[in-house]
């Protein structure tokens, strides 16, 4: 990054909302939502690097949230993918009021450790929790566009099937040849009526079937305790804990 990339990564400054659209059930509770935004630099070649958000009332009253980016690319236009929570400060606002022509500040794109380098030969295991799918996607896609011959499989641990979030574009990237890629769906609540698989938490042996050679790098993103329980379970396999890379949220 250029002296002038990081002065304007580290400076708030104004975003245009340029294309939003729900990535789950809008009427559903949690619904997902995906907003598009340009500003100068705001674009990221790292997948896996996230923005800061900040609204300010009209009373002064700011709240500032952190977003992963979904999108991994150079350029002026990014992407975040927002999960609605009940009982949020942002994310409903983000989520349900605004709208393409508005404007948010923004700071960002920022991180530099939960980030893919595709000069990074290892296989690479993705595991997500939920939201938690957000940065892995930004990986996968920059993962296709660059036409990497790296092998990523990913784990995607989600409530039921209206919660998935990317859903169709995930089955296409598993089934498009253009880079090595592996579609994993595990439900904890509630199973699609073809599944083989009863609803339930992603178990050990799933992981570890999924990560077969010593070599692979690991991104687990999703709840803490989710993201917790899965890194402390590769650690025990006897997984190098430097080739596991976590980003957590919630309490």
């Amino acid at each position: 990054m250029s002296d002038e990339q990081h002065r304007a990564a580290n400076t708030w400054r104004v975003a245009d909302v340029i294309d939003a659209h729900f990535e789950t059930d809008a009427a559903a509770e949690g619904a997902a939502r995906t907003l598009r935004l340009r500003a100068p630099g705001l674009g990221t070649e790292l997948a896996g690097q996230h923005i800061d958000i900040r609204l300010t009332a009209p009373d002064g009253y700011t709240a500032q949230r952190s977003y992963s980016l979904a999108l991994a690319g150079s350029g002026d236009e990014a992407e975040i993918t927002v999960e609605e929570l009940a009982d949020g400060e942002v994310s409903p606002y983000l989520v349900r009021g605004v709208a393409v022509g508005d404007q948010l500040e923004v700071r960002g794109p920022v991180g530099g450790w939960f980030v893919w380098h595709p000069s990074d030969p290892s296989p690479v295991v993705l595991i997500a929790g939920g939201s938690g799918i957000v940065p892995l996607m930004a990986m996968a896609r920059r993962h296709r566009v660059l036409a990497s011959t790296v092998p990523f499989t990913l784990l995607y641990s989600v409530r039921s099937p209206d919660r998935v979030i990317y859903g169709e574009e995930l089955h296409e990237l598993a089934s498009d040849h253009t880079a090595p890629f592996e579609l994993m769906l595990f439900y904890t609540r509630e199973a699609p009526p073809e599944s083989t698989r009863a609803p339930g938490r992603l178990t050990r042996d799933e992981v570890a079937m999924a990560a077969m050679d010593e070599d692979v790098r690991f991104f687990i993103c999703g709840p803490t305790a989710f993201v917790e329980t899965v890194a402390d379970r590769l650690i025990d396999d006897g997984f190098d804990p430097d080739r596991i890379k976590t980003e957590r949220f919630g309490g």
